[in-house]
Formats: structure tokens, C-alpha cells, sequence
């Protein structure tokens, strides 16, 4: 069986790092991601797709990317079912992210190319 999913859109809120009580790091946010088929005579759609991140994926989510910015993810769908506080079961859907790469040059001014001294787009992956 398979469960990957990649998408890539821009981030809607500053993502927040909480811990478990366990002390494990985790963090969540929403990426705004355009369909990529349009309806001839509509606007074009947009999906606002909650995404997980956790441990040293977490940690690095949360000190680097940031509200607007263009980013993708690759990781896996995760379903969750649970019961609200007015007793309505209800069904979660999220993305639980194993990587997460920055898709635009850095804002900064970083260089023209927003690629690191190695040439490389800058990325973080925590593939268990």
C-alpha cells in the first residue's frame, strides 16, 4: 500500500511549536495550496490543507518558515476521528510531514539565486 502525499502552497499563520509531555516537539500549520485545474468561466479554487510536522521537523518549521511563504511538503495522510465538546463525531484530515522544502528564494536578499553555498535549494527532511 502507499500513503504519500506532496503538495506545495503558501503558509496561512505563523506555525506554533508545542511539546507532548513527553517533551516531543511538534508543530502545526495550514498551507494554502491552487488547484491546479480551472473551470473555464470560474476563479481558480484554493484547498487549505492542515499539515503536522514533529520532532526535529517540528523544530525546524517552526524557526524557519513563515507566514506567506511559498514552501513544500512531501509526508503522508492521516486520518483521525473524534468527538467534539457538543458531542458530534467529527473527522479530521491532515498531512504529516517527513519533509519540508522552501520553494522561492529567500526574501532577504539572500542572493539572486536563493540557493545555499552548495547550489542547493535549502530543505530539511526527517525520514524515519
Amino acid at each position: 500500500m502507499l500513503n504519500v502525499i506532496a503538495i506545495m502552497g503558501r503558509v496561512v499563520r505563523e506555525p506554533e511549536l508545542k511539546h507532548t509531555a513527553n517533551d516531543v516537539a511538534v508543530t502545526s500549520f495550514t498551507l494554502a495550496v491552487d488547484r491546479s485545474f480551472i473551470k473555464a468561466g470560474t476563479e481558480r479554487q484554493t484547498d487549505f490543507i492542515n499539515v503536522v510536522a514533529w520532532r526535529s521537523t517540528a523544530e525546524f518549521v517552526s524557526s524557519y518558515i513563515h507566514k506567506g511563504q511559498l514552501i513544500a511538503v512531501n509526508g503522508s495522510l492521516q486520518v483521525r476521528n473524534y468527538v467534539d465538546k457538543d458531542d458530534n463525531k467529527r473527522t479530521a484530515y491532515e498531512v504529516v510531514a517527513d519533509q519540508v522544502h522552501f520553494a522561492e528564494p529567500k526574501r532577504d536578499g539572500a542572493g539572486p539565486s536563493g540557493k545555499n553555498d552548495d547550489g542547493h535549494s535549502p530543505s530539511f527532511s526527517n525520514v524515519n
